[in-house]
């Protein structure tokens, strides 16, 4: 901490600071508050993806028995094509988002596959798509984590050591210039008064 002088352009530098501490303090907790309901947001969406990607493994188990003892190649039935991820900006947070999606199905022959193939192959993109929605989400709230608690700091930083700190330099010039004040006027007087005696003398 720098050794703050006790003058009269000081109290005034130090005014000034606080001034503008307390003037930058409530947006910045505004700008907390609002990532904070980003984040909760983000956290729901996320939340709704693990119970659409749950429910779609469900249905797929229910409607579709057989795949656990059908001996049939199913991998690289489905796979992601192309994925283009966009980025966009929330309260000065680059958070990225899905633009473009293409899920690729392997070419099957329907006669050659079994019947319950289409509705398996409709689970799989689905699937897919939520599990990369999924990530994407994760991806967002952990952006937003790390916002929120950057932002704190700063709220933090502001309302507990710079304000604070900035009182304490201005509580302490003051004491100090209204002392040399007291000092001076003491001065004057003793200076009044040997003059006096001076002149009587």
């Amino acid at each position: 901490m720098a050794k703050v002088s006790l003058s009269k352009s000081s109290l005034s530098q130090q005014s000034q600071q606080l001034k503008s501490y307390q003037q930058f303090l409530p947006s910045l907790d505004m700008k907390r508050k609002q990532l904070m309901g980003e984040r909760a947001r983000a956290q729901a969406e996320q939340r709704e993806f693990v119970a659409q990607l749950e429910a779609v493994r469900q249905r797929v188990a229910e409607t579709l028995p057989m795949l656990a003892i059908e001996e049939i190649d199913l991998n690289q039935l489905v796979r992601v094509e192309q994925v283009e991820f966009g980025r966009e900006n929330r309260m000065g947070t680059w958070l990225p988002t899905l633009a473009e999606l293409k899920i690729a199905v392997r070419p099957y022959g329907y006669l050659s596959k079994p019947h319950w193939i289409e509705p398996l192959v409709e689970g799989l993109r689905e699937a897919l798509r939520l599990r990369i929605e999924l990530r994407l989400a994760e991806q967002r709230l952990t952006l937003l984590d790390q916002a929120v608690r950057t932002v704190t700091q700063r709220v933090n930083l502001f309302d507990k050591v710079l304000i604070p700190r900035t009182r304490a330099n201005i509580k302490r010039i003051r004491i100090a210039l209204s002392d040399a004040e007291r000092a001076a006027v003491v001065r004057s007087k003793i200076a009044k008064k040997k003059r006096a005696a001076e002149g009587l003398g």
